[in-house]
């Protein structure tokens, strides 16, 4: 008879007992850091689906022309229109599960009528926006109907180390909860687009495709450090986010009172050519020139004068006026702001706290510099001009109560808030163009300021 030696039996016994911990060895060197962040944050990562309800002129000659096209031919005359329903994905990360609330990308919701939130359960409910803000980009939803939800932990982005490790989550051409890892690529970069400067975004290599849009970037411990927003068509590789401590301060302000109060400080400048470079000493043509600062203004005290040349932004170069306007539009009221100005010959720097500027400083500041107050037409799109200042620019141009303005710049107007956001743009121009409609016929003028 075949006997077993206690030897090997208790090299078997061993073997048997043992195997267990071999595979919790192993599910514990697979279970990584990025595995457990993932674990962690996931539950709160949500599906946005967005649906817009679009108007379009009916073309008359059938396939002849395409609707857009014939918007573009005949967009003076008054067609039938038809609604067409449009519908678009992107992602969220809920940051307050207890009152439900969800912070995600404005240009992910930006029309939309009807805008349904998905749990990463499959659970589907509907949601309302709490606040929007284009120049920033983000926005707040509430998730109706929830119970008690998970929410990501928030985290610091004033200490990123180039080079540290970080995740996105998101849903990429409508793949849902995909992961991608790569590291911080750069800190405070700048993107241009047609409607201005984005400026201290977080530059990543994780991948970052359409759909990610509102989806969070997180640190190896899951927290939360930036909202991704935008790609680079460009070149692959290049995605870019919103640091959280920004988010941050802009989900306060959509929290108090729906939108970001914009604000100033109390400056007026025009751009500088090669001669006042060479003037002021610069190598080269940048900045912008301060030609008035109004009393009881932030710049005030802070003791900026006519003649000096702001030069940086929090420490991002200020190219002309626009430029600077477009680096105080993200901006918030509750943050310093770090100027580098050129005074008396010397560089020395500045720290001012922007001040909020109200609907009625701006429509106030509109009726001083352009000398026209508008109304909204309830019978169609565009602003009626409702009053004229005289001897304002809008006077020398021949604006009369009645006409109608539907473009300021590149800008549609069709609200007060239109009008308003298109002064804040062009405010520092010597001349804005303007599209203006008297009786049936459409023209564009120039106002000279």
């Amino acid at each position: 008879m075949f006997r077993i030696s206690r030897f090997v039996l208790f090299i078997l016994l061993t073997i048997v007992v043992s195997q267990p911990a071999f595979a919790d060895m192993n599910d514990s060197l697979r279970v990584t850091p990025v595995v457990r962040a993932v674990q962690k944050t996931s539950p709160a990562v949500v599906n946005i689906s967005v649906t817009s309800i679009v108007e379009r002129g009916v073309s008359p000659f059938g396939e002849l022309f395409g609707d857009d096209a014939f918007d573009m031919l005949f967009d003076r005359l008054q067609t039938r229109k038809r609604k067409y329903r449009s519908q678009s994905t992107g992602s969220g990360v809920i940051i307050n599960g207890r009152r439900g609330l969800v912070l995600t990308n404005a240009h992910v919701i930006a029309g939309g009528s009807d805008i349904k939130v998905r749990t990463i359960s499959g659970e589907e409910f509907p949601a309302e926006i709490v606040g929007s803000d284009a120049d920033f980009d983000l926005a707040v939803l509430k998730i109706k109907g929830a119970g008690r939800l998970p929410q990501v932990a928030m985290g610091d982005s004033s200490d990123i180390y180039i080079g540290e490790t970080v995740i996105a989550i998101g849903n990429p051409f409508g793949y849902t909860h995909t992961v991608t890892t790569g590291v911080v690529s750069a800190l405070k970069r700048t993107v241009k687009s047609q409607e201005g400067a984005y400026t201290d975004f977080i530059q990543t290599d994780a991948a970052i495709n359409p759909g990610n849009s509102g989806g969070p970037l997180l640190n190896i411990m899951g927290d939360l450090i930036g909202i991704n927003t935008a790609i680079q068509a460009r070149a692959e590789g290049i995605g870019f986010a919103i640091p959280i401590n920004r988010a941050k301060r802009v989900v306060k302000e959509l929290l108090e009172s729906g939108k970001v109060s914009p604000v100033w400080l109390g400056v007026n400048g025009q751009d500088l050519d090669q001669s006042s470079a060479s003037y002021f000493g610069l190598s080269r043509v940048y900045g912008m020139l301060v030609t008035d600062v109004h009393k009881d203004t932030p710049a005030a005290y802070a003791g900026l004068r006519r003649g000096d040349v702001i030069l940086k932004i929090n420490g991002i170069e200020v190219e002309d006026k626009d430029g600077y306007l477009a680096l105080l539009r993200v901006q918030t009221r509750s943050e310093d702001v770090d100027l580098e100005v050129l005074h008396e010959g010397k560089v020395r720097h500045v720290v001012v706290r922007p001040k909020s500027l109200e609907l009625r400083e701006i429509r106030s500041q509109a009726w001083t510099s352009w000398g026209m107050a508008l109304e909204k037409d309830s019978r169609g799109s565009g602003m009626l001009v409702n009053k004229v200042r005289p001897n304002s620019a809008s006077a020398r141009l021949g604006l009369n109560p009645g006409d109608k303005i539907h473009q300021i710049g590149n800008h549609r107007v069709n609200s007060q808030k239109d009008f308003l956001d298109s002064f804040l743009r062009y405010r520092m121009n010597n001349k804005v163009l303007l599209k203006v409609q008297r009786g049936r016929n459409f023209y564009h003028v120039k106002l000279n300021i």
